[in-house]
């Protein structure tokens, strides 16, 4: 036993998919005493970070393009289409990644979130956008809703 724990740390550092295909076969197996938790824990935790981030890059994109549609009248009858277009792919593929951990997540960093889509559109625009974030996560999500 103490050996395959140490074979499959080793394992990790060579083979990082050997590794994830053998710590699979142990979890389905109910062999938990030969895991390499020290590792399987670092994974689970990069795993939950990497989802947490890939969801609030979407809702900064997504937030982003809102403000620019709403806003910025010079440029809405030559891009207005384009923003949509942009928006509801960014709906779409979030919707794909969220659930319900993940939409509480994006319901505690909405306005920190907001303020970083905010400062990406105006350097695009050089528009003083509103500093308080006017959207709900519910309209940010909602792929039918735009701002008027």
């Amino acid at each position: 036993m103490v050996n395959q724990i140490t074979d499959l740390k080793l394992l990790y550092e060579v083979d990082y998919f050997l590794w994830l295909e053998e710590t699979i076969k142990l979890l389905n197996n109910r062999q938990l005493e030969n895991l390499d938790y020290e590792n399987l824990i670092e994974e689970l935790e990069a795993l939950g970070r990497s989802e947490k981030s890939a969801v609030e890059s979407f809702v900064i994109l997504i937030i982003q393009h809102l403000l620019l549609y709403q806003y910025w009248e010079e440029e809405i009858a030559n891009n207005s289409r384009h923003w949509h277009g942009e928006i509801l792919t960014f709906r779409t593929q979030l919707e794909l990644k969220i659930t319900t951990n993940l939409r509480n997540h994006l319901a505690e960093r909405l306005n920190y979130l907001y303020g970083k889509a905010r400062k990406i559109a105006q350097a695009k625009s050089r528009l003083q956008l509103p500093e308080i974030n006017p959207y709900s996560l519910e309209q940010v999500l909602d792929e039918d809703w735009l701002p008027e």
